[in-house]
């Protein structure tokens, strides 16, 4: 999509429509609205005292000029409560109004920028979050249809509207932020959205490898010979059924450069069928998205190299399917992982935790100051919180940047306990630690294993998207339609500018 921005007044565009908005209660619109709302006559006036429009939330409404302005439409969007508007109602007004465009049929959009004035968000961050709500909520996944006869084409131009010209230069730089990550989702959502025959291990890294030549990211992968020169049979084990052999993604920003370096680990399970520890057939279709961690981290990654970020940032995707034959891990068996530690297998449905064992012990070797893994790890996150914020572990100062990165972006996250008692869960009567606890606080559990692996004097912090990452339906947002999310790649973006 090309992103633009004009000094002008929304009512003097010529353009296919023009988006304006309103907030709950008014009865009299004022601002960019009022003067449309006076150029077209008192329409959205009139709609308003009718009670056809209230200003909900993401309440959408179109009117036609006739000719009373330049543009042929406009298109009103609801803001909902003044009292409870944050960034991203601005985010789910420019989907709601974008997805509303498209169904009309138009393919060039002009618009204000919602919060910028009365809503008390920056000039910049309300341009960023319009950016980002236009293109994540525009997302559709056709790499794999054949008929697309009945769907409207995509909006091809999207224009920012404003009056004040000393506004334009943070206008264009939250655009420039807003399209870069966005778009940067969208990766992520395409390699979760793609099926398990097409996402390989060897498919997804070369993703990767394309993503970080087009960036400028340093990049290479680790092959299955290197990975078991090293003693990475935790990660191993879990290849063991695989149709291909075991790969890691390593990416890195600012190679070389002395900077503050922090460590991203991505869970990469490609497809996971349980292993021999075989999953039930129902929803199984839905294991392609377990190697949602991973998607974030490449999203997350090319958003870091074009915004240019001031960090050394290493990032690795563990890939592996998990897959039932001869050859698979079973449970009962004991391996050996990187950090030295033995670990015995209770259930190979929790593989997750074994590739991600290997990958952040072997993070340690970029002597990073901060290690973070996303991964989607446990159905007990799924449990405990729901669809409405991940759940985290770790180091307390990294949780709560973690936090204040997820009230930004609305890709929240919510603390949960490793007290030592947990551990007597995970103790093993062959080996050094049991990989499973059990069902009782199983989120906290796959933490607390986890907890044991990184350098023990790098602070660390685990991020569990279980259930968040590909999902069936999604009426949480309008800007996250059902399919892939791509959960995690603007909460780590958001995380590292803010470093």
């Amino acid at each position: 999509m090309q992103i633009t921005v004009t000094t002008g007044k929304i009512q003097q565009q010529t353009a296919a429509a023009i988006v304006v908005n309103l907030f709950a209660g008014v009865e009299k619109p004022e601002g960019a609205t009022g003067a449309v709302d006076q150029a077209l006559g008192g329409q959205i006036s009139a709609l308003i005292a009718s009670g056809d429009f209230r200003g909900k939330k993401n309440e959408v409404a179109v009117l036609y000029s006739n000719g009373a302005i330049p543009a042929q439409r406009v298109i009103v969007v609801g803001l909902g409560k003044a009292e409870k508007f944050h960034v991203d109602v601005v985010r789910q007004a420019a989907a709601t109004a974008a997805r509303k465009a498209r169904d009309l049929g138009v393919t060039a959009l002009h618009t204000i920028i919602h919060g910028a004035g009365i809503g008390g968000l920056t000039t910049e961050q309300a341009a960023q979050a319009v950016v980002e709500g236009t293109i994540l909520g525009l997302y559709r996944f056709h790499e794999l249809k054949t008929q697309l006869e009945e769907e409207r084409p995509d909006i091809e131009t999207l224009t920012l509207v404003e009056y004040d010209a000393n506004k334009i230069a943070d206008i264009e730089t939250g655009a420039r932020a807003g399209q870069i990550i966005a778009e940067s989702v969208l990766l992520g959502r395409d390699l979760t959205n793609r099926p398990g025959n097409v996402a390989t291990p060897s498919h997804i890294a070369q993703a990767a490898v394309q993503m970080c030549e087009e960036t400028g990211l340093t990049c290479r992968v680790m092959e299955k010979p290197e990975m078991e020169e090293l003693g990475m049979e935790a990660l191993l084990s879990v290849n063991k059924g695989g149709g291909e052999p075991a790969k890691m993604v390593i990416m890195e920003h600012n190679a070389g450069a002395d900077l503050p370096t922090v460590a991203l680990v991505g869970k990469g399970i490609t497809f996971d069928t349980g292993g021999i520890s075989l999953k039930p057939g129902a929803d199984m279709h839905l294991m392609k998205g377990d190697m949602g961690g991973a998607a974030a981290v490449i999203g997350a990654m090319r958003a870091v190299a074009l915004l240019d970020l001031p960090l050394h940032v290493v990032a690795l995707t563990p890939l592996t399917e998990n897959m039932p034959d001869a050859f698979a891990t079973k449970p009962g068996d004991v391996v050996k992982s990187l950090k030295g530690l033995t670990i015995e297998i209770h259930n190979t449905d929790a593989e997750g935790r074994m590739v991600l064992a290997d990958a952040l012990t072997y993070a340690g070797e970029y002597n990073p100051e901060a290690i973070f893994d996303i991964a989607t790890l446990t159905g007990a996150r799924v449990i405990a919180l729901g669809a409405h914020a991940a759940a985290v572990m770790g180091d307390e100062g990294l949780l709560e940047r973690l936090q204040q990165a997820g009230d930004a972006t609305y890709e929240r996250v919510w603390p949960l306990p490793l007290f030592e008692e947990y551990g007597k869960q995970l103790e093993s009567l062959v080996a050094d630690v049991k990989h499973l606890g059990g069902r009782p606080a199983g989120t906290i559990t796959a933490g607390f294993f986890l907890s044991k692996f990184p350098p023990d004097d790098t602070p660390w912090a685990h991020i569990d998207i279980a259930g968040l990452g590909l999902v069936e339906s999604n009426d949480a947002a309008p800007y996250a339609p059902k399919g892939a999310t791509a959960f995690g790649v603007r909460l780590l973006v958001e995380l590292l500018r803010n470093w």
